[in-house]
């Protein structure tokens, strides 16, 4: 199964999630309890049964990763999803391993099994409750609801951030430094990534505007546009450059990026997707919504170099016309 060819259509503010589930051990005598759990289907290369064998390695750097497996020619280090999110999983004959290409690397995650593929509007997925955000081992992103129960969505990047610290060397600013003070509006609806798109950003002499997601910041854009407006301005006096990720709740990456470049006004402005989706397989999205740039996850070194350079473009355009 290849995720990347589910959802074709960029801009529907729509997305593909697999919904699988891990057998929870501590249900009672007879009582079947599962706890039910969806990533993008963008990001999943196949589904495969879990080989025999597989357990945890001493020395290992987390307790859930259980060694490596072989896939055709490739050997993939695997993840027990229930380890790592606290769940006493019930053993089983059985066991399915969801195969996952994030930021170029494939990884296994280990869970009890896979129900079906969803078609989702990102205006369903909600903000997971105070409970769920607060716990030690969160990587929860939002909760969807499907018929009678209620999917955890998974951000398998921070699970793998944590599992291989050697990602921190991507994440500081590059010295990019903009010849004067420009105004980057960033969209993301991860606090962590605000706050070191903030700090990189700052250092690269901007001024920065944060919003959670991709309809917080339409609704800004078009505040700023009105008040340009009436000002006898233009957008461009007031954000030189738009930094968005993908997913996102309520209006994703994609949409929003399409809307602002359907927009007479606020297409003077260059868009920049941020995304471990920007791959091969999935660049012509970001180009079909006519995003000026696309970069991946976490490159965040090279982002405020590449903003400079869509700023520098536009001004030249203006320039010349």
């Amino acid at each position: 199964m290849s995720g990347n060819d589910i959802l074709l259509d960029a801009g529907t503010n729509e997305f593909e999630i697999i919904e699988f589930f891990i057998d929870d051990a501590d249900a009672g005598s007879g009582v079947q309890n599962k706890d039910y759990f969806g990533i993008n289907v963008a990001k999943v290369l196949e589904v495969v049964e879990a080989p025999k064998g597989l357990h945890s390695a001493e020395g290992a750097p987390h307790p859930s990763y259980l060694g490596t497996m072989s896939l055709r020619d490739m050997i993939l280090p695997v993840i027990d999803l229930s380890v790592w999110l606290d769940i006493p999983r019930k053993e089983s004959e059985f066991q399915l391993i969801i195969v996952t290409e994030i930021n170029s690397v494939v990884t296994g995650f280990l869970v009890s099994g896979v129900t079906q593929i969803h078609r989702i509007g990102w205006t369903d997925l909600k903000t997971p409750n105070k409970y769920i955000a607060d716990m030690d081992t969160n990587c929860i992103t939002g909760t969807i609801s499907i018929k009678d129960r209620f999917v955890l969505m998974i951000d398998l990047e921070r699970i793998l951030g944590e599992l291989d610290p050697g990602m921190a060397e991507n994440l500081e600013g590059g010295g990019a430094l903009a010849p004067e003070k420009w105004s980057a509006l960033i969209v993301d609806d991860s606090a962590s990534v605000r706050v070191l798109l903030n700090k990189n950003f700052e250092a690269a002499n901007f001024d920065v505007q944060l919003f959670t997601n991709g309809l917080e910041a339409w609704e800004g854009l078009l505040a700023m546009r009105d008040k340009a407006k009436e000002g006898g301005k233009s957008i461009t006096d007031m954000v030189d450059v738009i930094v968005s990720d993908i997913e996102m709740p309520q209006m994703d990456g994609y949409t929003l990026t399409r809307q602002i470049k359907e927009d007479a006004e606020l297409s003077k402005l260059p868009v920049i997707l941020f995304s471990s989706l920007i791959t091969k397989g999935l660049y012509h999205k970001g180009e079909k919504v006519k995003a000026d740039d696309q970069v991946t996850k976490p490159e965040f070194g090279a982002l405020t170099g590449r903003a400079i350079t869509q700023i520098e473009k536009y001004k030249a355009k203006r320039a010349e016309a």
